[in-house]
């Protein structure tokens, strides 16, 4: 699909303001499915709140567990070992985590407190030891008369707590922080107006990227809008944030001389190093990036189309059209398979090397903007 005039106004109005068809569900609560140390499983939710875990061998549904409250914004982060999942939900305010095993409950964090009202975008986090769980709250006093917006914080959770854990330390942080994730060297990622890193232990914070305040000329380009919505990225150990920009050719404003780009900003975990550059020109729409686990050179990206991305060359290698939209992308740690999720209720599988779809799953409720995140069970 070619990006029309249309689509480009729409993206400069956007940048300048800122088949394997499974029958039946598995059953909710504990499972008698049994898992395997050493094998992968992806997770994900859907309506009306349910942590869906599933095989990525045979695409079976194993079990669906039920969540507490009200479905939303349902970010996932599976523990190091793969055997809990931790869900951001209840309208973005609580956190718990399940053992993926058998849907035991073995922890959680009610947000909200008193008149005061805590709601996280997203964020949601843990420690490369698992021992924290973070998340950035956005805090509002709820007082007779009026709302007392309060400054964001990264808080703190000890996940050995279990249930009813509070969190043990704050530290500020800028507003608009979505996407989170934590480096091996411990410092939490910040996915916010700039990129910035957080020391969870001191509160200290050192930019990484700047993204609304970087130094490229105004009159030539126009400051970047992240699309920091699902984390993704344990397949390779990654952190991975696209971006849209525009370059002008001309003066400012003028659409027929303009370039318009898709660009990225990707961390390796391990070593803290930081990629930045424009990666396509912007013909199509992706809300997320994974990367190819055999070649760090090819990005594959989704929304109304799955796309096949080089980014040495700067060129889309290859499209293909999907049945609907989809909010999100992931694909297992060998590369066999990418799957493309959220929005409805399937998830579609594909081929990394052709993006030709060879099967899907079929989920009992929509799944919105929940996180689809790959675990890998350990001993």
């Amino acid at each position: 699909m070619k990006l029309t005039h249309l689509y480009k106004a729409s993206a400069m109005t956007l940048a300048l303001g800122g088949t394997a068809l499974l029958s039946g569900c598995a059953s909710t609560g504990s499972g008698d499915t049994a898992m395997v140390a050493g094998k992968e499983y992806l997770l994900t939710s859907s309506r009306p709140n349910l942590l869906h875990v599933v095989d990525v061998e045979t695409n079976k549904l194993l079990r669906s567990c039920k969540i507490p409250g009200i479905f939303g914004s349902n970010s996932i982060v599976p523990s190091p070992d793969g055997r809990i999942a931790y869900v951001l939900t209840n309208k973005w305010e609580d956190v718990y985590g399940f053992d993926i095993t058998n849907c035991e409950t073995v922890f959680s964090a009610r947000q909200s407190y008193k008149n005061v009202q805590v709601k996280t975008i997203i964020s949601l986090a843990l420690s490369p030891d698992g021992n924290e769980l973070y998340t950035v709250q956005n805090p509002v006093v709820k007082h007779r008369d009026r709302f007392e917006v309060q400054q964001p914080r990264l808080a703190v959770f000890n996940t050995a707590d279990g249930l009813h854990a509070k969190a043990k330390r704050f530290y500020p942080v800028d507003r608009r922080i979505t996407k989170i994730g934590t480096m091996d060297n411990g410092e939490v990622i910040l996915g916010g107006a700039d990129l910035k890193a957080i020391d969870p232990q001191t509160g200290d914070i050192r930019v990484l990227k700047k993204l609304q305040n970087w130094q490229r000329p105004a009159d030539k380009w126009v400051a970047p809008d992240a699309f920091a919505m699902q984390a993704q990225g344990e397949h390779v150990g990654e952190y991975i944030l696209p971006y849209f920009t525009i370059k002008w050719n001309g003066a400012p404003g003028e659409m027929e001389k303009a370039e318009f780009w898709w660009g990225m900003n990707r961390i390796d975990l391990a070593s803290g190093k930081l990629e930045s550059n424009e990666l396509v020109p912007f013909e199509f729409i992706f809300f997320n990036l994974v990367t190819d686990p055999n070649d760090p050179d090819i990005v594959y990206g989704a929304f109304n189309n799955l796309s096949k991305h080089s980014v040495s060359q700067q060129k889309t290698l290859a499209t293909e059209d999907l049945e609907h939209t989809y909010y999100t992308i992931n694909m297992t740690r060998d590369g066999s398979r990418l799957y493309v999720g959220g929005t409805s209720s399937d998830i579609s599988i594909h081929d990394p090397k052709t993006l030709k779809k060879t099967g899907s799953i079929q989920l009992p409720g929509d799944m919105s903007t929940a996180d689809m995140r790959i675990a890998r069970l350990r001993d």
